[in-house]
């Protein structure tokens, strides 16, 4: 991998979307409007807010960065860029590197609006710091980026692509602990949910939010997250095809 072809790589997918101001507002703004909405539809219960609110901080990332990275990469294969692109002396690894990179620094942003507009702006009770939740929340968007890069590998079109979500991350929304304990589940899909990378993210957010210093279960949620990301990034590294066919 070579630094320079990654940051070049990432310059480029950020000038583009620079120019797509739908992707961007998809990106940067959705997750602070369902948050927005979610308060105020417990506006007269703040309690239930409180308990689910830190988890989907972490939620809504992961979906939005998964939806925009999986179309937006695979929009450049079916146009040909990407073709174009790996017949240069550009590896698979610089390519993923650079796309994760730019859409990691929209994470940021994201991640950053989002805990802000919770913990400032909606009041959302956490006992422990903010910074650990935008922490989570940045890893959690990182995997969704992940993840989008991954799956773009065996769509054909964009549709295909959308149609990836209910099959990637739906049922990691309902097995990862946000409306019931996963203790509670049968335990065939409490197995499941326990190897689920969405599960030790919602567990970590869980964790910002009823103690008051970094607990030992934080440090694990967070590097399996991160661990996570890296390996599905690496796995779109090894199935990203050279050729569009």
């Amino acid at each position: 991998m070579n630094p320079a072809r990654t940051l070049a790589t990432a310059a480029r997918v950020l000038r583009q979307l620079r120019h797509d101001p739908r992707s961007i507002a998809l990106m940067l703004l959705v997750p602070c409007v369902m948050l927005f909405l979610l308060r105020y539809v417990f506006d007269g219960s703040p309690g239930t807010f409180d308990n689910i609110g830190a988890s989907l901080l972490g939620i809504f990332p992961l979906i939005t960065m998964f939806l925009v990275t999986s179309i937006a990469t695979l929009r450049e294969r079916t146009s040909g860029t990407l073709e174009r692109l790996l017949a240069m002396p550009l590896g698979k690894a610089d390519l993923i590197a650079g796309y994760a990179l730019a859409f990691g620094l929209l994470a940021v942003v994201q991640s950053a609006l989002a805990t802000g507009l919770a913990v400032w702006f909606l009041g959302l009770d956490v006992i422990g710091s903010p910074w650990l939740l935008l922490l989570v929340a940045l890893l959690d968007a990182l995997l969704g980026t992940a993840l989008g890069l991954f799956v773009s590998a065996f769509a054909a079109s964009e549709f295909q692509a959308v149609q990836f979500m209910p099959a990637v991350i739906f049922p990691q929304l309902l097995l990862c602990g946000l409306f019931t304990a996963r203790e509670n589940m049968a335990p065939a899909l409490e197995a499941i949910s326990n190897v689920l990378p969405m599960s030790y993210a919602v567990d970590g957010m869980n964790e910002v939010l009823r103690h008051p210093d970094i607990t030992p279960d934080f440090v694990r949620d967070a590097l399996v997250v991160a661990g996570c990301a890296l390996l599905v990034l690496a796995l779109g590294a090894a199935t990203l095809r050279r050729r569009t066919a």
